[in-house]
């Protein structure tokens, strides 16, 4: 297990890659933009695996080009889990005045004693043949018609899984994660073939110098502000669902949100994050609810 000193350590030498930039924007790619590092949490205790152990979870520091990422991702991470989407937990922790986060690792099965072995997994990318380097809808990655088409055609219940993958679009749009890319879903191969719990989730619109389009398009709309009534009918028809269902789900989905927002805010503020930055985002996030509203 590490000390609290060698987990500084560890937090401050994690080598750091710069921002990805694409054609319209600078793009927050985490893989190319954070130094994630598998480890086990051993009595609750961050180790270093042993060679070919699974590790059991993902810990991420804070992104040093951008401020208060682990207030932000902690924030949005658990908000999904408060309105009850599949999601990987999370767990901020703040040592000698760094943050980071712990992320479960959702494709991870734990025996009776607490040893864990891995379950595939396969990000949208994988699963449709289409190289990390084009994620992005507008750079021929996937939309959200052929990820809504995949799981019809790839998972043992379609009918569910198409629904969570609703739930995510809708609640990235709420809370203003425009990176949600190819690689940002999963498929996970446990006992079936379902869609995996959602991850790397964060309003990446309070970043001035990250681009503000979404990674795939609603429809036609790149923006929150370019979403109009029309749009949902369009893509409710990308989705293959009626346009009646997915306006209900968003006043559900925005409704619960707005309700469980002071709770997590407090929770998460317990972990030692800084409380300004937090209530930063709810008025981002709660102002984006009100907008969104307004197109239904």
């Amino acid at each position: 297990m590490l000390s609290d000193d060698e987990l500084v350590e560890l937090l401050d030498t994690l080598p750091k890659r710069p921002l990805l930039a694409g054609e319209k924007g600078l793009r927050l790619s985490l893989a190319g933009a954070q130094s994630k590092l598998p480890v086990v949490l051993v009595d609750g205790r961050v180790a270093l695996p042993a060679s070919g152990q699974p590790t059991t979870h993902i810990l991420k520091p804070a992104l040093a080009h951008l401020p208060a990422t682990t207030e932000n991702e902690a924030l949005v991470m658990s908000l999904a889990v408060a309105i009850e989407l599949p999601v990987a937990a999370v767990e901020a922790r703040v040592v000698k005045g760094r943050s980071f986060l712990l992320v479960t690792r959702y494709d991870r099965r734990f025996d009776a004693s607490g040893v864990a072995t891995r379950v595939h997994q396969e990000d949208f990318c994988q699963a449709l043949g289409i190289a990390p380097e084009h994620k992005y809808a507008e750079e021929g990655g996937p939309t959200f018609k052929t990820c809504f088409e995949l799981l019809r055609r790839a998972t043992a219940r379609p009918a569910t899984e198409v629904l969570k993958l609703l739930d995510a679009a809708i609640f990235n749009t709420i809370v203003g994660n425009a990176d949600a890319h190819g690689k940002n879903f999963s498929l996970l191969y446990d006992d079936d073939v379902g869609f995996a719990p959602l991850y790397d989730l964060l309003c990446t619109v309070a970043y001035t110098d990250l681009s503000p389009r979404f990674a795939m398009k609603i429809a036609k709309a790149a923006t929150l502000d370019e979403i109009g009534q029309n749009t949902w009918s369009a893509f409710a028809a990308d989705a293959g669902l009626s346009a009646p269902f997915v306006r209900r789900r968003i006043r559900t989905l925005t409704n619960a949100v707005m309700g469980k927002l002071p709770d997590v805010v407090g929770r998460v503020a317990e972990s030692g994050l800084d409380g300004a930055a937090l209530n930063g985002y709810v008025a981002l996030i709660t102002s984006r609810c009100a907008r969104l509203v307004k197109t239904i």
